[in-house]
């Protein structure tokens, strides 16, 4: 059964640009995190909503099949952690820097235990005459989707497989689709504030 969980916020919500313009506009170098994610919204019709990625099955991603923030590692091509997320974005989803609205946040940075390591976050608005995102790597990309942002403050426990064995985690169930872990921290905290009594972006057993 779906539940209201702490962190929402008070008051009215923030426009989009409200939620972005609480972050810098600089970039740490790529030896800051060894990944990076962006963060991808627009102003859907009745809510805020937040591009996610299906990642494809596969035996050599620990991330086989979950949803997931475009994103990935460091290459050394990348002249900064904002050159890696921009880069993964177009290899994952078909949109590049061109179909954003400047300037690009950095948001910070958090622990993914998944992947045992730091991760570059970042945020920009969709502009107005984007690209439409696409599956544009399938070997990477099972399906393209968008979030709304409201979905966030509610907590499903769902049982997953991590690095523990099965464990009960808190989960967004949206459409068939479930977000837990990582992901869906980062988004909880940039959408709805940190957790009461918590770390900002403070690592979670969910995570490993």
């Amino acid at each position: 059964m779906a539940s209201p969980e702490g962190g929402t916020p008070r008051g009215p919500v923030p426009s989009l640009s409200g939620f972005l313009g609480r972050h810098r506009t600089d970039s740490p170098p790529t030896s800051a995190a060894g990944a990076a994610v962006l963060i991808v919204a627009r102003e859907g019709a009745a809510d805020i909503e937040v591009l996610l990625i299906e990642r494809t099955v596969r035996s050599d991603d620990p991330a086989s099949g979950q949803i997931a923030l475009p994103g990935g590692h460091v290459e050394t091509i990348d002249a900064d952690l904002r050159a890696t997320a921009l880069r993964e974005l177009q290899e994952e989803v078909g949109l590049t820097e061109a179909d954003l609205l400047p300037p690009v946040r950095y948001v910070g940075s958090a622990e993914a235990r998944w992947f045992r390591t730091s991760v570059g976050i970042f945020a920009a608005a969709l502009g107005p005459s984007a690209a439409h995102p696409t599956r544009e790597s399938p070997r990477e990309v099972a399906s393209v989707f968008w979030l709304p942002r409201s979905v966030l403050s509610e907590t499903r426990r769902v049982p997953r497989e991590t690095s523990g064995g099965t464990v009960e985690v808190d989960a967004t169930l949206h459409e068939g689709h479930v977000l837990w872990g990582f992901s869906r921290r980062v988004l909880r905290e940039f959408f709805l504030g940190p957790e009461p009594g918590g770390a900002s972006f403070a690592p979670t057993r969910e995570d490993r």
